[in-house]
């Protein structure tokens, strides 16, 4: 089913059409939602966030353009994201005495991680599709490569193919990026 007929089943009010939008796109939406919250959200957070941007989507279906159904998802779950972000914030202890020493990360140690996250979140987003969907889809969304043959309809064999380039590619951006920063 192409995006365009998703949405035309999703304006019917077709609860498949919601089920395959949800196996489609979680992993995508999971990945745009965690580019914006990894460093303060739990994987809870990012649940509900990725669960929200799907309800959101059935509740507002006949107000998605037939061929933008992916960005329209994309723009929901960052908005959200940056909510929860913004609640998390406001709720967040500031020294390590008042989280009980478990959820405290030193502020230039959390710096370092986001930056180190921002590269290879660039990085991904630098792969053609279908790779990048493919990478996002097995790394970010744990999907099995056998599923994301069968709905991508390619072979298995092609979707391990473009995984092991697309390791390749990140590698050589990174490692560049690297050599960049040291001069």
């Amino acid at each position: 089913m192409t995006d365009k007929e998703l949405c035309l089943c999703l304006k019917e009010g077709r609860r498949s059409a919601l089920n395959e939008a949800i196996a489609r796109y979680t992993p995508y939406v999971g990945a745009v939602a965690w580019s914006v919250m990894s460093s303060v959200a739990s994987r809870e957070d990012l649940e509900e966030v990725v669960a929200d941007t799907f309800i959101i989507l059935w509740n507002h279906r006949t107000e998605i353009e037939d061929e933008s159904i992916r960005a329209w998802l994309a723009k929901v779950a960052k908005n959200k994201a940056i909510d929860r972000v913004r609640r998390i914030k406001k709720t967040v202890p500031l020294t390590n005495e008042e989280s009980g020493g478990d959820r405290y990360i030193d502020p230039e140690e959390r710096l370092i991680k986001h930056d180190r996250y921002a590269r290879l979140w660039d990085a991904v987003n630098s792969l053609e599709e279908p790779d990048r969907t493919i990478f996002l889809r097995h790394y970010y969304g744990n999907e099995k490569i056998s599923a994301i043959a069968k709905s991508l309809e390619m072979q298995v064999g092609n979707v391990k193919t473009r995984l092991h380039r697309g390791r390749k590619h990140l590698k050589e951006v990174l490692e560049k990026e690297a050599e960049i920063n040291e001069k």
